[in-house]
């Protein structure tokens, strides 16, 4: 088990390392095959945390500071609101939408179809109330973000670095929250027990995340575009499965 576990968090640390986003979405859906859920949620959480520290240094230079401010922006505000909308709305439907939407959206962009978003600052804001809607809703905010600025003609360098702060931010922002609120969920988050299977397996995300970044280095912009619009409809795809796989039961 702990092969198998060494083995997707490696391989998702690739796809971190190379496209900026989606480990958190291939780990959770590969180790789920043969962990709880609720096991492996958390110490992903920490990994997370991990591998944006481990890309910080390189990518600082490279960000879109306008695109981040607005993202972070719309992220602060609509996170809370997600969360709050679970209240209200069956998560399972939810996220099956969603999921389906991203992916239709995904699939019609790597069709060939376009959609040549101007970087106004509405859209820089509506990019980041989306993305933090769909966070606190599916904690997949990270695949809005990505379909959204694939439609726009920021440079492969700038995309990968402005996502990887940003997952910083929403990231912290969690942990904070974590931090503050009662009951067991920030126990379970920040956990020894969390902290310890995040431990063992972080050489192997780092050991991707660092193969992953080789591979970026080499990659074309179209390349890029084709790769990240491949991965984006995998993990909708994924995250499309598992909801359907919940309403069945």
């Amino acid at each position: 088990m702990l092969g198998a576990s060494l083995a997707v968090v490696f391989a998702a640390g690739v796809v971190r390392g190379f496209a900026g986003f989606g480990f958190s979405a291939l780990c959770v859906a590969g180790l789920s095959l043969f962990l709880p859920p609720a096991r492996v949620v958390p110490p992903i959480f920490a990994l997370e945390v991990l591998a944006s520290l481990a890309l910080l240094r390189g990518a600082v230079r490279d960000v879109d500071w306008r695109w981040l401010g607005w993202l972070v922006l719309g992220n602060a505000l609509c996170i809370p609101l997600g969360v709050a909308l679970l209240a209200f709305v069956s998560e399972t439907p939810l996220r099956l939408l969603i999921g389906a939407l991203l992916l239709l959206a995904a699939a019609l962009l790597r069709s060939g179809w376009k959609l040549a978003l101007v970087p106004t600052r509405g859209v820089r804001l509506f990019t980041g109330l989306v993305s933090g809607l769909v966070n606190g809703v599916a904690a997949i905010g990270g695949i809005a973000v990505a379909v959204l600025l694939s439609s726009t003609a920021l440079a492969p360098a700038a995309m990968r670095a402005t996502m990887i702060l940003l997952f910083l931010f929403t990231d912290l922002y969690a942990l904070a929250w974590a931090a503050v609120l009662p009951g067991d969920a920030g126990q379970e988050l920040l956990g020894p027990r969390t902290l310890q299977l995040a431990l063992w397996l972080s050489p192997a995300m780092l050991a991707g995340i660092g193969f992953g970044q080789r591979a970026f280095a080499g990659v074309s912009p179209a390349a890029f575009r084709r790769q990240v619009l491949n991965l984006l409809m995998l993990i909708a795809g994924l995250s499309v499965a598992r909801a359907l796989w919940a309403l069945g039961g």
